[in-house]
């Protein structure tokens, strides 16, 4: 699989991935879908913001999954450290694609000097927090009841990883 900064031409793709994560998964909160021009614009923050928006394409070209990082709050005092999120097309998942993609994009954000990776997951994601302890990633803390979706009170466990370790 070949890792490469997201382009135009990725952005139905990326907008199929996400709204499918909105509609039928607790990985992403929201509980709106985008249209391709949402993703656009949020590529280009993204891009503005010298933030990388990483795409997993496989041997047909087809994109398999996409990851990018932000700041993980907003105070100068966080500055080196950064949340992340990896999302992969359904069809695609469990085969290493997820993992691939975090490698790459945790290589990135070493290179770009950040010191710590966040991961915030549901605390019922149980796949994605096993690979993230794969990872090297560690549990640091847990909200109880902090969102809500498909009816029901979601947990959100924090991870992180220390980038170098």
């Amino acid at each position: 699989m070949e890792i490469r900064p997201a382009e135009a031409g990725d952005l139905a793709a990326i907008t199929e991935i996400y709204n499918h994560a909105v509609r039928t998964t607790t990985a992403i909160w929201n509980e709106c879908v985008v249209d391709v021009a949402n993703r656009a614009k949020w590529l280009e923050e993204h891009r503005k913001a010298d933030l990388p928006v990483l795409v997993g394409i496989d041997e047909a070209g087809l994109v398999n999954g996409y990851a990018t990082f932000g700041p993980w709050r907003a105070w100068d005092g966080y500055r080196y450290t950064v949340e992340h999120s990896v999302y992969v097309h359904p069809a695609k998942q469990r085969r290493g694609v997820g993992r691939i993609l975090m490698e790459t994009l945790m290589q990135r954000a070493q290179q770009k000097g950040y010191h710590v990776m966040m991961a915030g997951i549901e605390s019922g994601n149980e796949g994605s927090i096993r690979l993230h302890e794969q990872l090297g990633f560690q549990k640091v803390g847990q909200c109880r009841q902090v969102g809500y979706k498909f009816g029901r009170w979601l947990d959100l466990t924090f991870m992180q990883r220390i980038l170098g370790e």
